[in-house]
Formats: C-alpha cells, sequence, structure tokens
C-alpha cells in the first residue's frame, strides 16, 4: 500500500474550526472504507478535529448526493461535505447510468447550498483499478479528496472575504 506524503499535496493551515461531513458508499466496501480511512486520516493530519467530522454510510454510490443534501438540510454548521464511493464497470451499461447521475448529483448540491461538496467516487473497469486507487500504487483518492475539500473551504473563505 503506498502511503501519501502530505507534503506532497497541498493542504493549507488553519482547519480547526472546519465542521466537514463525510458521506461514504458501503457498496464495494473494501475500496470505499479505505478511502473514507485516508480522508479521515488527512484531515486529522491537517488539523480537523474528530469532533469536527461527521461520518454516515449509504448503501451505494447512487444514494451519495441525496445523502449529502439531506446532510445540509439537517446540520446547517457544515462548511462542506466529501462523497466517498466507488463504481466498477460491468456487464451492462448501468455503470454509465449511475457514474453520471452521481457526479451530476454532487455537483448540483454543491451549487444549490453553495458549499464544497467534493467529488471523491472512483470509477473503475475493474476491481484492480479501484484497489489500485484506495492506497494501491495510484496513492488514495479519499486523501485526495480531503485535500480538495480543505482547499475549497479556503478558497470559499477567500471568496466571501471580499
Amino acid at each position: 500500500m503506498k502511503k501519501q506524503n502530505l507534503s506532497d499535496i497541498l493542504i493549507p493551515n488553519n482547519n480547526a474550526n472546519f465542521k466537514i461531513g463525510i458521506i461514504v458508499s458501503r457498496w464495494n466496501e473494501s475500496v470505499t472504507t479505505a478511502l473514507k480511512e485516508g480522508g479521515m486520516s488527512t484531515l486529522a493530519e491537517a488539523g480537523v478535529p474528530s469532533k469536527n467530522i461527521f461520518a454516515y454510510d449509504v448503501p451505494g454510490s447512487f444514494e451519495l448526493p441525496s445523502a449529502a443534501a439531506m446532510l445540509l438540510e439537517a446540520n446547517e454548521d457544515i462548511d462542506a461535505v466529501i462523497c466517498l464511493g466507488c463504481v466498477i464497470q460491468g456487464e451492462t451499461r448501468h455503470f454509465e447510468f449511475i457514474s453520471q447521475a452521481v457526479a451530476n448529483g454532487i455537483a448540483q448540491v454543491g451549487i444549490e447550498y453553495t458549499i464544497p461538496v467534493i467529488f471523491g467516487v472512483l470509477t473503475c473497469d475493474n476491481a484492480e483499478q479501484a484497489q489500485e486507487r484506495a492506497g494501491g500504487k495510484h496513492g488514495n483518492k479519499g486523501v485526495e479528496a480531503a485535500a480538495s475539500c480543505l482547499q475549497m473551504l479556503h478558497a470559499q473563505k477567500k471568496m466571501y472575504q471580499r
């Protein structure tokens, strides 16, 4: 398993006040658990207190956008949401429909709520590719999603200070 060095990824300082939701698909659970662990450890290393990280599981990637919206409706203090999932190509076009719906849904939630809603969903041809991106030779995309989340929160902070 490849350990990503946080110094290799641009992560801003001063993250102690951010409240971040993480929604994780249980489908392809060995992959999504690794993504979640990577994301949560990155947030912790970046100074986000564990009491400010709210993690929830959902059945599959298709449910990520609605769960993100539910979390934001239920908790107005959430500053950002990271959506983590894994969709693996099968023999039918189901992969295409799910992947597109999830990507569009996550984007729509971010636009609607005007907060960072991060797309951390792997869309892979096979299980091996997914494992390579969940701590394997291609790193851990959960780490990258958490880093993107923090970068977006700081960008948002700058934009609203104008």
